[in-house]
């Protein structure tokens, strides 16, 4: 990796932190990253999703304000988050490496289009919300959380935005506390995500770049305090478009 690309896999980390805490998706900028530098699907997903870990948890500390009371709910749905990163974490290592090729497309394809739909989802959220009282999510609001594990240990694009319609739709929370939640259930499912690829690094012949990583983590840090910090300021449509032009380049080069 010479300096141009490290520069560039910096600001891509920085980018997705801030991205991350804010929206959601920023997967959609290092992944097509270090896809267009040449490193194999897989490797750069799994260098990806270890490097964005401590954005998603400077991200969570950013919106800690909104996290007060939540404390209980989050450890009943972050036991989902992990159940569902590491069943995920393990179809991704599992399967065969073309498979991924053909099922990120379809991931990013999904999750562009909810980065489209964002604000439709959200209206529908609050309209399904109005005049309702939901303390709790119960059994859905857990297996909902659990499958949307099992797609950020797979993958993790739009994850977010996952969690928020999920959240939103079944719990009696403003917006910016259900985000808040959101940014700590995907620090979670990245987290155990994480921990599996490093085990199998360890342990088997799992490839991981470390130098990806290290250069995601130090930017996706700064961005996600950074995200938690202005992320309301931020128009909400030049995320959107940034989000697929970057995606949609992810899916010219791996059908290249």
């Amino acid at each position: 990796m010479d300096v141009l690309d490290a520069v560039a896999v910096f600001a891509a980390g920085v980018a997705a932190g801030g991205i991350n805490t804010i929206v959601g998706s920023g997967s959609l900028i290092t992944f097509p990253t270090l896809v267009a530098l040449g490193y194999p699907p897989v490797v750069a997903n799994v260098s990806n999703n270890i490097g964005l870990v401590p954005g998603s948890a400077t991200g969570a500390y950013g919106y800690r304000e909104e996290l007060r009371g939540q404390r209980g709910r989050l450890l009943r749905l972050g036991s989902a988050s992990i159940v569902g990163a590491v069943v995920g974490a393990l179809l991704l290592l599992g399967l065969p490496a073309e498979a991924f090729d053909i099922i990120v497309i379809a991931l990013i394809l999904v999750a562009l289009i909810l980065v489209v739909a964002q604000p439709r989802l959200q209206k529908w959220v609050l309209g399904r919300r109005e005049g309702e009282h939901r303390p709790h999510g119960g059994p859905a609001l857990w297996v909902g959380v659990l499958l949307a594990g099992m797609y950020g240990g797979y993958f993790g694009a739009a994850q977010g935005i996952i969690l928020i319609a999920l959240l939103g739709i079944m719990l009696d929370e403003d917006l910016q506390r259900v985000n808040a939640a959101k940014n700590v259930l995907s620090a979670v499912v990245n987290g155990s995500a994480a921990v599996v690829f490093t085990a199998m690094w360890l342990f088997s012949d799992t490839e991981i770049n470390w130098w990806a990583v290290l250069l995601i983590a130090s930017g996706a840090t700064t961005g996600g305090l950074i995200g938690a910090r202005v992320g309301r300021r931020i128009p909400p449509l030049v995320l959107r478009v940034v989000i697929v032009v970057v995606g949609t380049v992810a899916i010219v080069n791996l059908l290249a």
